[in-house]
């Protein structure tokens, strides 16, 4: 196992900066600029780890880095009716996706991608939370939009957030929903030969 190393977040999501500020951790942020609309996949658990993939080897590739960072992506999508959702396009959007979502449960995947820069080894998966949702009423849902919040995060929704209200219960880790599920990032460090504890702060 390895002594201390320099953590890089290849994410613009405070919500992902806080759970591993939260969790001992401070990651440099180099946001990856990867457009997620041009990125497919057969499902919707296998598109977030693609995009994951995507984001960190972006900033790998970026130039940006100084050597032998481990450099973490994610990405999220809600999986509904077996249809990938990202972040809403518009408020209509928004609105119309709770107006689909209330009273119904869906699955909140999040793909997780570490890279260590030192050996060139990636290692990622995908983590998956179910996620039962109340019954906001037309006003409650049109307020909501109204905040702004649905239009930044995959499924128009969050825990940590103006929605918490309105998730009846989650089966999984809530930090997945948030945006990044610290047991398996754990587990992927692992893998690559680093304890989470070596990198705390």
């Amino acid at each position: 196992m390895s002594s201390s190393r320099t953590l890089v977040l290849a994410s613009a999501s405070p919500a992902r900066l806080g759970l591993l500020k939260l969790a001992g951790l401070d990651p440099r942020v180099i946001v990856s600029g990867v457009d997620e609309d041009a990125i497919t996949a057969a499902t919707p658990a296998e598109l977030a780890r693609v995009l994951a993939e995507a984001k960190a080897n972006a900033v790998v590739g970026s130039g940006a880095l100084d050597g032998g960072e481990l450099v973490i992506g994610c990405d999220s999508v809600l999986e509904l009716d077996g249809e990938a959702l990202g972040k809403p396009k518009d408020a209509a959007e928004a609105v119309a996706r709770w107006q689909a979502m209330r009273g119904r449960s869906g699955v909140l995947r999040t793909g997780h991608c570490v890279i260590d820069t030192t050996s060139g080894k990636q290692v990622s998966e995908t983590a998956s939370t179910t996620v039962r949702f109340g019954t906001p009423d037309d006003e409650e849902v049109a307020a909501y939009v109204a905040s702004g919040e649905p239009l930044y995060v995959a499924g128009a929704f969050t825990l940590n957030g103006r929605s918490a209200p309105f998730v009846e219960d989650i089966e999984g880790n809530a930090g997945n929903v948030i945006g990044l599920s610290l047991p398996l990032l754990r587990r992927l460090l692992a893998e690559l030969g680093v304890r989470i504890t070596d990198l705390w702060v």
